[in-house]
């Protein structure tokens, strides 16, 4: 048996608050954000820091949900399988998100970060409602809005990687960071 006090000891000083891995699902999210307004209302966050952190870690879990590959995939992994966590440290929350993807798609969703990278606020608040305007929705039911969302709320660029797998899999990791506003009156997009 492993030390578990070794691997408790590394999440404590990795500050991690919440960690999951398995498959995900909608009473999964809603007990996940309960325990994180839970921990927040702990740690006596303002509200405009709950508010933002709230809000972003709805679009990753719903991202997650939504985007998790299909069951026609043969493959020995559980693609519906995902990874996430939620760490503070100092003033900054990170959520990490991590799921299977098809290695066809890794190429339009790193062409469509690199584009939202590249924007500043201004910019993603147009490319946002043009996108809303455009009305295309895509095969699982959203018109690219969320990464744009994360990204307009956070107000940091998205850290992003893609790992292969095998040879149809590759496994997608996303970082957002969300920093303590210092400035009391500045309010949530």
């Amino acid at each position: 048996m492993e030390n578990i006090h070794d691997f408790y000891t590394k999440m404590e000083e990795g500050n991690i608050m919440l960690s999951f891995k398995g498959e995900v699902t909608s009473d999964l999210l809603t007990s996940i954000l309960q325990i994180m307004e839970s921990k927040m209302d702990t740690l006596e966050e303002p509200p405009v820091v709950k508010k933002k952190v709230y809000n972003i870690l709805v679009e990753c879990l719903q991202n997650l949900y939504h985007h998790l590959e299909s069951d026609d995939l043969t493959t020995p992994i559980n693609e519906k399988s995902a990874l996430f966590m939620i760490k503070k440290q100092n003033d900054e929350y990170s959520i990490m998100t991590g799921n299977y993807m098809v290695k066809d798609n890794v190429e339009p969703m790193k062409k469509r970060l690199d584009t939202i990278n590249a924007m500043d606020s201004l910019q993603l608040k147009t490319y946002y409602k043009e996108v809303l305007n455009n009305g295309e929705m895509s095969s699982k039911g959203g018109g690219g809005l969320g990464m744009i969302d994360i990204a307009r709320k956070s107000g940091k660029k998205l850290e992003y990687r893609f790992d292969n797998v095998d040879d149809k899999l590759t496994f997608f990791s996303l970082n957002v960071k969300v920093a303590q506003n210092k400035n009391k009156e500045e309010k949530v997009k």
